[in-house]
């Protein structure tokens, strides 16, 4: 019998786990401390349509207002007008920045802004801090943090929380393929498809938000 030939370690590896884990040491000491945050994610892309520009600063306004701090990625588009409504709600506006090398750059309405190298360890900051997701347009990035989410809470390794897609437009096509194909393939569940909602005006997702933990609430009083 054939044995397998060791491939050497580079020997850069082993430090770069200490890089790693440098990473999650320092957004769990920064973000342990910001108390109930809801993350919003969307494009990065700055041509996308301005009228969800407009409805993700106002969304992030009226999450402060109800006691939330604001969580993106801390780039351009989207992001930026999350942090923008955050900031002028004198809320905590805070940026999760991934080292790219095109597009990313920290916009300046960011007020606690955290560098990651590493998209696995921001993406873990993302879920473990945030009461809610509400995701807007957005290209692979922004589905990446979709699914994500949605199956950590489809599998359990997560408690529920409000996933909520903004633009019933844009994600039409999504939602339909996920319902008329793979569910009708049974690679779903029927339950899976209220892991998360769909909502066209700020007012409504934060309604979702604050529902939710009212019943929460009101659970676990009981």
């Amino acid at each position: 019998m054939a044995k397998l030939k060791k491939t050497p370690i580079p020997d850069e590896n082993p430090w770069r786990v200490f890089r790693i884990m440098a990473e999650f040491v320092e957004g769990f000491d920064e973000l342990s401390q910001i108390g109930p945050a809801v993350s919003i994610f969307g494009s990065a892309r700055v041509e996308l349509n301005k009228k969800y520009y407009d409805a993700a600063e106002k969304m992030a306004k009226l999450l402060v207002q109800d006691g939330y701090a604001v969580i993106t990625g801390g780039g351009p588009s989207i992001m930026e007008a999350g942090n923008k409504g955050a900031t002028e709600a004198r809320g905590l506006s805070i940026g999760l920045n991934i080292d790219l090398p095109f597009e990313q750059k920290p916009n300046p309405y960011v007020n606690h802004l955290i560098n990651f190298h590493y998209f696995f360890s921001r993406k873990v900051m993302f879920v473990k801090y945030a009461k809610a997701f509400v995701i807007f347009p957005g290209g692979f990035g922004t589905l990446d943090e979709f699914f994500e989410s949605i199956t950590l809470i489809q599998t359990q390794r997560m408690e529920r929380f409000p996933v909520i897609l903004f633009g019933s437009a844009y994600w039409k096509g999504l939602v339909d393929w996920l319902r008329n194909t793979v569910l009708a393939e049974h690679c779903i569940d029927k339950r899976d498809m209220d892991i998360f909602q769909t909502v066209d005006k700020p007012e409504d997702a934060v309604k979702i938000i604050r529902n939710f933990y009212k019943k929460q609430r009101k659970i676990s009083e009981y």
